[in-house]
């Protein structure tokens, strides 16, 4: 089977072309600026973002997740065509089913992510309505220690500093999911999803208190938290949906945290 990856430089892009590389299926990573028309790229997956740095980058931000999108649609042929979007578009809401209707607030500039995501959604999902699919993903982690994202920075911090300092409270909570069950649902939905929008997440709310207390038992790292720190939540993903059609069990960032933590200090030590 073939598959083209738009976004293979990235975390997540790269870990989807190795795996489908290691089982056996044609993949395609053209480079940025490549000219896609007329090029049959099988089934397509979009993994083009901008992600923790996005208030540093809003153009870029825009860019990526709808300017780029749209010439691609415009142009190219494909059996179907995957849309990697997020579950951050769930903020505000009290629940998280893909078919819920979605909230934004465009005089609030943390809102700029999220509107980006959903006009790539539309983009997508209006172009060809008979293939076109979209993903909305958690905190996806894995071994990208040179990540912005909160939970590499509170690893660098122990690790490095042997203090931790957060700027959002311990009840704060986040779902995160591993990049190896992300890498391994997204083919399948790309070539056989019966629904136009799936969550892919852990399903379960992780409150900073549970990493940090994990983090500081293996690191023996202080913890301070910033004061007037406000406490940050979102909806629980609902993760229903791939679970009946795919029989998906997502890890648990809290059995993944052990090992992440010794592969840090490993790469610490080498250096």
């Amino acid at each position: 089977m073939k598959y083209t990856v738009f976004g293979a430089s990235g975390f997540i892009g790269s870990h989807l072309v190795r795996w489908l590389q290691s089982h056996g299926h044609t993949c395609w990573a053209p480079e940025r600026g490549t000219d896609v028309s007329g090029k049959p790229l099988g089934h397509a997956i979009y993994c083009i973002g901008v992600t923790a740095d996005f208030r540093k980058r809003r153009l870029d931000t825009v860019r990526a997740h709808v300017c780029t999108l749209l010439g691609i649609l415009e142009r190219a042929e494909f059996d179907s065509f995957l849309y990697l979007s997020s579950a951050r578009i769930y903020a505000g809401l009290e629940d998280s089913r893909e078919d819920d209707n979605l909230r934004v607030n465009p005089t609030e500039a943390d809102y700029l992510y999220n509107i980006s995501k959903i006009m790539g959604e539309s983009l997508c999902l209006s172009s060809v309505p008979s293939s076109t699919r979209v993903v909305r993903l958690s905190n996806v982690y894995g071994r990208d220690f040179g990540s912005e994202n909160f939970l590499f920075s509170v690893l660098r911090d122990a690790v490095d500093h042997k203090k931790v300092v957060l700027h959002t409270s311990l009840d704060s909570e986040k779902d995160y999911v591993d990049v190896h069950d992300v890498v391994r649902i997204l083919p399948q939905i790309a070539a056989s999803g019966r629904h136009r929008i799936y969550n892919v997440a852990s399903g379960v709310s992780t409150t900073h208190r549970a990493l940090l207390e994990l983090v500081q038992q293996i690191t023996g790292c202080g913890v301070e938290v910033a004061e007037g720190a406000a406490t940050v939540r979102f909806p629980r993903i609902s993760i229903e949906r791939i679970r009946e059609e795919f029989d998906f069990v997502p890890s648990r960032v809290l059995d993944s945290l052990p090992d992440l933590v010794a592969e840090y200090q490993r790469r610490a030590v080498a250096t």
